[in-house]
């Protein structure tokens, strides 16, 4: 999805001005329908927003300066190919808020309910020519997994950048054998390490 080029005035505002809020209310759907329409390339019909808002409304985060909605970030999570993944699907912050780390706290919440959740990795697509987010995502650990030839409506390439989750090798538990009990247990869990996050589509 790619970014307009055109130079706004940017915003002066303080970090602790922004107030970020999950997705828990139903008059937040217009609001995130609004952001997206107005900056992103691709068109999306309600049942989109729908699908994403509704059955994953603990990975849509929104940010908010005196009360204007001014960034979004709607995402999904679940089994594909054998693999328990999230997805961003969409990323947009207006353009005079841009540069000020929303993106990033947006796209760094979501991530961490991802990794909460047991996500073994993250995936996206940006257009070839977004180089503002291509590097942000880059900044973020991403990588570039794959290019999609004329992925987009407008015909633009695309790459499918991946993050990865390093997973720590499973440490096992050995029981206490002194009373002759030779039984012993491993601690199967899986643990996560925070992999470095900062913040698809439309940011600087």
């Amino acid at each position: 999805m790619e970014m307009s080029n055109e130079n706004e005035p940017e915003v002066d505002i303080k970090a602790s001005e922004i107030e970020y809020v999950s997705y828990g209310f139903e008059h937040h759907l217009p609001l995130i329908m609004n952001l997206v329409d107005e900056e992103l390339s691709e068109p999306y019909s309600i049942f989109t927003y729908r699908y994403f808002v509704y059955l994953w409304p603990q990975l849509s985060f929104m940010a908010f300066h005196k009360g204007k909605c001014i960034g979004t970030v709607v995402c999904k999570m679940g089994e594909h190919r054998g693999t328990f993944r999230g997805y961003i699907a969409m990323l947009v912050v207006l353009k005079p808020y841009r540069g000020k780390g929303i993106a990033t706290e947006l796209v760094t919440r979501s991530i961490k309910v991802m990794m909460e959740s047991g996500c073994e990795e993250v995936t996206l697509e940006a257009e070839v020519t977004n180089k503002g987010a291509l590097a942000l995502y880059g900044r973020l650990g991403f990588i570039r997994a794959k290019g999609l030839f004329r992925y987009y409506l407008n015909g633009v390439d695309a790459f499918r950048l991946k993050l990865l989750f390093p997973r720590a090798e499973p440490q096992p538990f050995h029981s206490m054998a002194a009373d002759g009990d030779d039984s012993h247990e491993y601690n199967e869990h899986t643990l996560w390490r925070k992999s470095p996050l900062l913040p698809t589509q439309h940011v600087n």
